[in-house]
């Protein structure tokens, strides 16, 4: 750039807490790591939750790290209602309401004197491209999930999806993607595979394969489209080299952490019991600590069947239950000395605690993340997207956990079987949480100065002001 102006990012960022908290942890630590001035941006609803207790928030707000900018997406009340309103009909206005607003925002930035020299933005946002592109400033892909999802469906819209089609009602059915580990259709993001599913499927696939379309495009200008990734090299090296003739994939992971001041990115409010001072009462890698994330609504017949695995385990439990996490009645859970139920809690520094020894997860991937950096062994209970491929990650790839067997529901029976496997005392237990200290181990190699993580984003901020 002429005048090599102070690199200024953009991260533009869909309304769900999946989505707001990686981006909002590379944000921080791109800021943090390289001086770099930042600005981060999601919808007006999520940004209210975000700061419910900041008057007048829209206007902004700076953590002394990030400023914070929101956009308006259309939905500013309420958010998006699948009850009211058809999924096409929703990302059709969600694209034109937002595109049309972060431009205007982008020119507001620019008005005060704080261009913007790069667009940082996640998946379902591919419009983010061309206000970079009008702008004449780069932008760049940020990939939230794992390199292994974004490897199959680069594969699925490169030759691989009539045959997926073909056999998605056959669970088992080999599939070898080129450079990847050997996979079954069950183990492939639900939105390849499941016909049967409603129209919000066929909406996100849409976006998907409109994202790809645009990276092809690149490649047609022949520009190696630039995407970054959330996860490590030393992770998923193989997967990385899959794509990397078509696409410059750039492993960026870092250690989710909390900043002194700064702003939690949280859509729901935390629980206010005491459930660290707790955790500090329990015996080292002895704790269940069990959560879905923050999509699911759990059955009640499941919580029964947790219930009952956790009374037969008879292990110390803490278990994140939201208000809105619940579709119908729920039974009474025991709480006292070894068992603990919260709406809400600050996930990293529960996996930090020397007292969690296995995380029941739904495999989301921010949460498998969290857990691979934090040496805390899993336990996968799968239902949808990418969350299928991640348990399957970590079971037989990784070896850092085990993936239930799931129906529907988790039995109560087979819970119990998971976490013996996991947090008992034969070999294969052992082995189980030894690989997970060592895939630890190599996220810390990773974030340290000279790290593939350090490395990369200190590269990404020289190349945007040479």
């Amino acid at each position: 750039m002429a005048d090599n102006p102070q690199p200024h990012f953009l991260f533009i960022t869909y309304p769900m807490q999946s989505h707001i908290n990686p981006a909002l942890h590379l944000a921080k630590h791109l800021a943090t790591t390289t001086g770099a001035t930042v600005t981060f941006s999601t919808t007006i609803f999520a940004h209210r939750r975000m700061f419910s207790s900041t008057p007048n928030s829209d206007k902004g707000f700076n953590d002394g790290l990030i400023t914070y900018l929101p956009y308006s997406d259309g939905f500013d009340e309420e958010g998006y209602n699948r009850a009211t309103m058809d999924p096409k009909e929703y990302f059709s206005l969600f694209k034109t309401n937002s595109k049309r607003n972060v431009s205007i925002l982008f020119n507001d930035l620019a008005a005060s004197g704080r261009t913007v020299t790069c667009i940082v933005y996640t998946i379902l946002l591919d419009w983010a491209m061309d206000i970079a592109g009008e702008h004449g400033i780069p932008s760049v892909l940020y990939w939230i999930q794992a390199a292994t999802v974004f490897g199959t469906y680069y594969h699925f819209f490169h030759g691989f999806e009539c045959l997926i089609k073909a056999h998605a009602d056959d669970p088992s059915f080999p599939v070898c993607f080129p450079g990847l580990p050997p996979l079954q259709i069950r183990d492939l993001p639900s939105f390849l595979t499941d016909t049967e599913a409603d129209d919000i499927y066929a909406a996100i696939l849409d976006s998907f394969r409109g994202l790809f379309k645009i990276l092809d495009g690149e490649q047609e200008k022949k520009k190696k489209p630039k995407v970054l990734i959330n996860t490590f090299q030393e992770w998923e090296t193989d997967a990385l080299a899959s794509v990397s003739n078509e696409v410059e994939v750039i492993p960026v992971g870092n250690l989710p952490k909390e900043y002194t001041n700064s702003v939690s990115g949280y859509l729901f409010r935390e629980d206010e019991k005491k459930y660290m001072e707790w955790l500090d009462t329990k015996e080292e890698g002895s704790v269940v600590y069990i959560s879905f994330g923050s999509v699911s609504v759990m059955k009640k017949e499941q919580m029964e069947e947790i219930v009952k695995a956790l009374k037969e385990s008879k292990r110390p439990y803490l278990w994140v239950v939201r208000k809105d996490n619940r579709e119908e009645e729920l039974l009474e859970i025991e709480e006292g000395e070894d068992g603990m139920v919260v709406e809400w809690c600050s996930q990293v520094r529960v996996l930090s605690h020397r007292a969690v020894g296995c995380f029941v997860t739904h495999c989301g991937w921010n949460s498998t993340l969290e857990s691979m950096v934090c040496g805390v062994p899993m336990v996968g209970v799968p239902h949808w997207t990418d969350q299928a491929m991640n348990a399957k990650l970590v079971e037989s790839f990784w070896g850092c956990g085990v993936r239930s067997e799931v129906d529907g529901v988790i039995k109560g029976e087979e819970l119990v079987r998971c976490l013996e496997m996991v947090m008992g005392e034969g070999g294969k237990s052992v082995d189980i949480r030894s690989r997970a200290k060592m895939i630890k181990d190599k996220a810390l190699e990773a974030v340290g100065e000279g790290g593939s993580s350090h490395l990369n984003l200190m590269a990404l901020v020289r190349m945007l002001t040479e």
